[in-house]
């Protein structure tokens, strides 16, 4: 069974930091493309950060220069550390394969606001 713990969202000011962390668990993390997605009150989920197997990062162009995506396949976790946070970077992010798969955690929530 598929599991995606995803943790470390928070209230954070403009210009600040937050490091996510999404545990998983129930198939080979070690051989799977990862990525980051958020979604956003009233659109679209949305892909932000994608990490291959070799652990070649992409991101998306919104967040080039602030978002760092990495993963540790001993511990089967991904990370995404997040800086120079904006308000339009609020949102729910969600750990999950690339692409989807059918499972999706619940998500950390990340506001971003004075």
């Amino acid at each position: 069974q598929v599991q995606l713990v995803e943790s470390g969202g928070g209230l954070v000011q403009p210009g600040g930091s937050l490091r996510l962390s999404c545990v998983t668990s129930g198939f080979i993390f070690a051989i799977k493309p990862m990525g980051w997605y958020r979604q956003a009150p009233g659109k679209q989920r949305e892909l932000v950060a994608s990490i291959s197997r070799e652990a070649k990062a992409n991101v998306q162009d919104s967040v080039k220069g602030r978002f760092t995506i990495s993963r540790d396949n001993a511990k089967s976790t991904l990370y995404l550390q997040m800086d120079s946070l904006r308000p339009e970077d609020t949102a729910v992010y969600y750990c999950n394969t690339i692409p989807g798969g059918r499972s999706w955690g619940q998500g950390t929530q990340v506001i971003v606001s004075t």
